[in-house]
């Protein structure tokens, strides 16, 4: 039953692409590591200690690749294991290369895996201690800082960094623009409720304010009654949500279930607006159907009842009004027109304020949602002319 569709937020995150490319990067590393030492086997003092450790690195690579596929499922333990592997390698390489002719360690650039891991998964922070630790673990395989283990801490360093700290970045966007969805939907269910409270619940409280008024003696308590609730009612749809409102709200509504019509399904716009009219309402249009998505064409079919309620209430039962419906090009173009007396300058804009919402919502807001607008025209004493407009 609810007319507007429902806004989410993007289930595609950022972190998805990263975790993907992390995968490639392993395989990757893995290969290129198995590959220098294949190339320099017979440079290794003591080659069956780096054969045993790659062994373990391609099969601990191969086995836990579905651990680095998104950030669930990369855990604290894989992570603990990940990074020691190749710290471990680093440090083990002075015992396979006991002459030191290899330059690069066993692990090679694979161990940048694990940082980049804790990266995604954590931050820049611990991407950056995870990158001094390696720094160490270098400097210790070398016996000293040199030009190529500080080149190489720093790359890994700053990557690292940079990674975690767009990561860190694009979640924040993503709930800030998650928590903005949910306030959006609330106020368009909002909007959607208080247009449907105005169009029958306020109403009949005023008449029965009115009508009570009228009579006396004890409807007259009534009548009271009825317009101490018209007020509390009126403020409270004309009230905003808050934060936490909304989200309450959209768990909570029918509206967060996603129902709506699609674009798909058409209906005559004519033939609604035809059923409008009686003994004091004329209507005239194209002598064609004028088709329109069914969720555009109710939305505008109840702005126009919602303009000749205005006029039965404000102009008297004994106010004419004539429909216009026009299909243009680009737009279909809905005028209500009545000659009542009009409304004063200012009037619609004091209305509004007060908590009176019926043309700000009932008429615009109802435009609003199909991206149409409403323009309402009105000069006193000669009546009032309401301009719906619907897009294409």
């Amino acid at each position: 039953m609810a007319d507007t569709p429902t806004a989410t937020a993007p289930n595609v995150s950022v972190e998805a692409p990263l975790w993907r490319a992390l995968v490639g990067y392993r395989l990757l590393t893995t290969a290129y590591a198995t590959g220098v030492f294949l190339y320099h086997h017979d440079t290794y003092g003591r080659p069956l200690v780096g054969v045993v450790y790659l062994a373990v690195l391609v099969c601990w690579t191969l086995a836990t690749l579905r651990h680095v596929s998104s950030a669930e499922r990369c855990t604290p333990v894989f992570l603990g294991c990940d990074f020691s592997l190749g710290v471990g390698g680093i440090l083990l390489t002075p015992v396979a290369d006991t002459t030191g002719a290899v330059n690069p360690s066993l692990p090679t650039i694979w161990v940048a895996g694990p940082v980049l891991a804790l990266a995604i998964k954590h931050g820049w922070r611990w991407a950056a201690g995870a990158s001094l630790v390696v720094g160490a673990a270098n400097v210790l395989e070398e016996g000293g800082l040199t030009r190529d283990t500080v080149h190489n801490v720093l790359l890994v360093t700053v990557a690292s960094i940079g990674i975690g700290y767009v990561v860190e970045v694009a979640r924040a966007s993503e709930h800030t623009l998650a928590e903005a969805l949910k306030v959006e939907a609330a106020t368009r269910e909002r909007e959607r409720l208080a247009r449907d409270i105005h169009d029958n619940v306020l109403q009949v409280l005023a008449m029965v304010q009115r009508r009570g008024t009228e009579i006396g003696g004890g409807a007259a308590e009534i009548g009271r009654l009825a317009g101490e609730q018209e007020v509390a009612l009126r403020s409270l749809v004309s009230t905003g949500p808050t934060a936490a409102d909304a989200a309450r709200d959209v768990a909570g509504s029918e509206y967060g279930s996603g129902a709506g019509a699609g674009g798909e399904v058409t209906r005559d716009l004519a033939e609604l607006l035809a059923a409008r009219a009686g003994t004091a309402v004329t209507f005239a249009g194209p002598g064609s159907p004028v088709a329109m998505p069914e969720r555009a064409a109710r939305m505008t079919d109840a702005a126009v009842a919602a303009a000749l309620d205005n006029v039965r209430q404000h102009a008297g039962e004994s106010a004419s009004a004539w429909i216009l419906l026009e299909d243009e090009p680009d737009a279909v173009l809905v005028t209500v027109r009545d000659d009542g007396p009009g409304v004063a300058a200012g009037r619609l804009a004091a209305a509004e304020r007060e908590g009176r919402m019926g043309v700000s919502l009932s008429i615009v807001g109802r435009l609003h949602e199909v991206g149409g607008t409403a323009e309402v025209v009105s000069i006193p004493g000669q009546g009032t002319e309401v301009e719906l407009r619907v897009p294409k």
